[in-house]
């Protein structure tokens, strides 16, 4: 009887430190996906870095307690998984949000952004937003309009004089 209560706490253990050390975790309702479906699913999110499991609500609820993330227990009914990641805040909210509009069975209740409990809105906001390479590619642009726009006065102002002087 007490192997299966230590297992118990160390399974809430295991939770709770995936819960603390990870940059983002999302929480799904799988309920409807076909095996092949999931399958893919886990394909997409294991080729991400992203770590997809199923645990009992009890036990996420545990540990989601022991670690301050009380909020996200509403939210911890029915069948759930529980994407974490690990190194990239973004990646499991553009996966798991990408995958929900393709498959409506799929469905985000909730998530942990870098500690904070965030609502569906949030996690779908966040996957909204532009990748890494996407948001440094908006940065260089910007900050390569003024040396542009100097350089194109420049030869303007060199092209009027060559006409005066013609």
């Amino acid at each position: 009887m007490s192997s299966a209560v230590e297992l118990k706490k160390q399974t809430v253990s295991e939770i709770a430190d995936k819960l603390r050390d990870s940059k983002s975790t999302i929480v799904v309702d799988y309920r409807g996906l076909t095996v092949g479906q999931v399958t893919e699913l886990r394909k997409q999110l294991r080729e991400a870095g992203v770590e997809f499991k199923v645990f009992k609500n009890t036990m996420t609820r545990r540990a989601a307690t022991e670690v301050g993330l009380e909020g996200l227990n509403e939210h911890l009914t029915g069948p759930n998984a529980v994407a974490f990641s690990f190194e990239d805040v973004v990646a499991p909210a553009k996966i798991l949000n990408e995958f929900a509009k393709k498959n409506e069975k799929l469905e985000i209740k909730a998530g942990v952004i870098e500690g904070n409990v965030a609502s569906v809105e949030d996690v779908k906001a966040l996957a909204e937003l532009p990748s890494r390479e996407g948001l440094l590619s908006m940065l260089l642009s910007v900050l390569q309009a003024p040396i542009r726009n100097l350089a194109l006065a420049a030869k303007a102002v060199a092209d009027q004089k060559e006409e005066q002087g013609a």
